[in-house]
């Protein structure tokens, strides 16, 4: 097959194009592809998580964070002094703090794009199980001591007999 544009030298690139559902194929060599730009996303990384971010900052009308924020909601973070209009432009928080600071106006983003706020990381599917048991039995724990604080002793047995059984299944498995 030849270039599409040339119509001299062997095509190498193949491009397809969906644009408003109608789609494109176009068949170029090297040097008519680079001159077009079609190789320009191979070399330079335009897309990035910040960028996805400040687009979807940008171009959201209905994103301008929650109608009525709270009263301590303010607009520059005290750690850094990032402006919340630069995280807006830029995808980019300045500190740690800065989470703390603006939680109100990207909690509705991050669970727009995570579909959570909280993150639960990935298990590998071959270790899962197990990971998953290990997981529960922490979490077992830390609700019996919070219980055993409260003093809700029969609550508290129950987690017990959980950890018990989960313990034995996790040994049982090794």
């Amino acid at each position: 097959m030849v270039c599409d544009e040339c119509g001299k030298r062997p095509a190498n690139v193949h491009l397809t194009k969906i644009v408003n559902g109608t789609k494109t194929e176009s068949h170029l060599c090297e040097q008519c592809a680079r001159e077009k730009g079609e190789l320009d996303f191979f070399t330079e990384p335009k897309f990035s998580f910040p960028s996805l971010l400040a687009g979807l900052l940008q171009h959201d009308p209905g994103f301008a964070g929650p109608v009525s924020l709270p009263s301590s909601v303010t607009n520059r973070c005290r750690g850094c002094g990032l402006d919340f209009s630069e995280f807006r432009n830029t995808g980019f928080l300045g500190c740690p703090e800065c989470y703390d600071e603006f939680r109100p106006r990207l909690e509705p983003l991050l669970r727009r794009v995570h579909g959570s706020v909280r993150h639960t990381g990935k298990v590998p599917g071959r270790t899962g199980a197990v990971t998953g048991k290990r997981r529960e039995l922490e979490n077992l724990r830390a609700e019996l001591a919070r219980l055993v604080a409260k003093e809700q002793y029969e609550e508290a047995a129950k987690v017990r007999d959980r950890i018990r059984s989960l313990e034995k299944a996790l040994a049982d498995e090794s």
